[in-house]
């Protein structure tokens, strides 16, 4: 639900867009750290921040890093 968002925010067309790994952590929400396969070789890491269910809001793309490999670990960012 994110992906449009990365790919404006990281001026990135993606031949992919594939969760292969995701991390999360309870907060007033729920924060979601995810690997996701852009290219054959090229992966990002996603922060994503998913509110309570009662508040009715989508997900929302906090931050990202880029130029990563499917062997770098996905670290809390």
């Amino acid at each position: 639900q994110v992906k449009e968002e990365f790919k404006r925010r990281a001026n990135m067309n993606c031949a992919l867009f594939t969760a292969i790994l995701y991390r999360s952590q309870v907060v007033a929400g729920t924060v979601y750290f995810i690997k996701v396969q852009v290219s054959e070789v090229q992966y990002v890491h996603l922060k994503v921040f998913q509110s309570l269910p009662y508040e009715n809001q989508g997900p929302n793309l906090l931050a990202y890093e880029t130029g990563k490999t499917r062997d770098d670990p996905l670290n809390y960012f």
